[in-house]
């Protein structure tokens, strides 16, 4: 259960309709004093009639009023600072709770962006939409806004006294991001949380990747995302099934296309189940279609962090599997960063002009010339392994 529905945040549905009333106290913090019944938040933050510009960036409604907006943000940082933000937003008439989501959502969606959106797009492939808010289209945009309005609706059920409210939004961004996801895949039919049960286990063989597949599959039927022109993201699976087998040769998107299809026959011997919990989320995502305009070209640095993201998330999963099957950590750890960064195709360093800089095998080279450097490059990553299996 969520912090949020620990404290009753959680909004009924009827109160995504703009006039529902709630029963609250006669009273409240000073400066908010309520003038008539109060609403849930304010829904649906990204469609036109809400808090945003025509552009779908968040904006307050009408003109704009930098001394109205400004007081909004120091008053929700005052009473985040002092624990009462969740009484004021309870005892808020509608136009006092819109200024505070307002005021709110212009603290919190910068956040976002950079803790949770921008990671997302690079790990989808989607470098466009990592470059910033204004490269947002489409499902990418719609899905950070969900995530902006998960965050604030988490703020809003706060009680405790936040010192720090931009590190707090940093750290929970993540969190609120995940707890509204779940929210979102129950209400499209899709499993919350999809695990291998042993039946399942046992008609895939025990296959390792098939069962992971197969959860890869649950969890992407109810991710309202694209994938590309594409029904599931194969490029993505190829590189996961890479890691996870030590084959990246056999490891392409047909051969992983054709794996899904084995995995869906095997689901489909379960057919009410299938209808609801497969087809059904499938159903209510947008079709897929080719792009109208071209790929924007990405800056060196964005194409450098997102090669070295991809490699560093399949390096992970390697040494994972090398580690669970029983190899020697530094030998494993050894092995798959000179089997990926020392044996790289060289298109991560395509961006750069000729002897613009030392190429990533060189520097690599130079760590494992260095046995204490390799020693703690070893032990840093053990760690990180370690982590990530907790």
């Amino acid at each position: 259960m969520t912090t949020a529905e620990k404290s009753g945040s959680r909004r009924p549905a009827a109160h995504r309709r703009s006039g529902s009333p709630i029963t609250r106290p006669a009273a409240g913090p000073a400066g908010l004093a309520p003038r008539g019944p109060a609403v849930g938040r304010i829904p649906d933050q990204r469609h036109p009639g809400a808090h945003q510009a025509a552009n779908g960036f968040p904006a307050t409604d009408g003109p704009a009023d930098r001394s109205t907006a400004g007081d909004a943000d120091a008053l929700v940082r005052e009473l985040a600072r002092t624990g009462g933000l969740a009484a004021a937003v309870a005892v808020a008439d509608l136009a006092q709770r819109r200024r505070l989501h307002a005021a709110a959502y212009d603290i919190a969606f910068p956040i976002v962006f950079s803790a949770v959106t921008r990671k997302v797009e690079q790990r989808r492939g989607h470098r466009a939409c990592a470059q910033g808010l204004r490269q947002l289209t489409g499902s990418c945009l719609d899905g950070f806004h969900d995530d902006v309005e998960a965050l604030v609706e988490h703020l809003f059920a706060a009680t405790a006294p936040i010192a720090d409210l931009p590190a707090w939004l940093t750290f929970w961004a993540p969190r609120a991001a995940v707890d509204g996801h779940r929210r979102r895949r129950g209400a499209r039919g899709a499993l919350q949380r999809p695990r291998m049960t042993r039946a399942l286990a046992g008609r895939l063989g025990h296959d390792r990747w098939l069962m992971d597949l197969a959860l890869r599959i649950l969890t992407w039927v109810g991710v309202p995302a694209t994938a590309g022109t594409g029904l599931w993201p194969l490029d993505e699976w190829a590189q996961r099934r890479a890691g996870m087998t030590g084959d990246p040769s056999a490891s392409t998107p047909a051969v992983v296309a054709a794996e899904a299809e084995q995995v869906l026959r095997v689901l489909r011997r379960r057919p009410g189940w299938y209808a609801e919990h497969v087809e059904r989320p499938l159903s209510l995502k947008p079709v897929p279609v080719a792009a109208d305009l071209p790929d924007v070209p990405a800056p060196g640095d964005d194409v450098a962090e997102t090669a070295i993201t991809e490699l560093a998330g399949a390096a992970l999963e390697a040494i994972t599997g090398g580690l669970e099957n029983g190899q020697d950590p530094e030998a494993t750890v050894t092995r798959v960063l000179s089997t990926l960064f020392l044996g790289g195709s060289g298109v991560e360093e395509m961006h750069r002009p000729p002897g613009a800089g030392p190429a990533a095998g060189d520097r690599l080279s130079a760590v494992f010339d260095d046995p204490a450097v390799l020693a703690e490059v070893v032990g840093r990553v053990l760690g990180i392994v370690r982590e990530t299996a907790d």
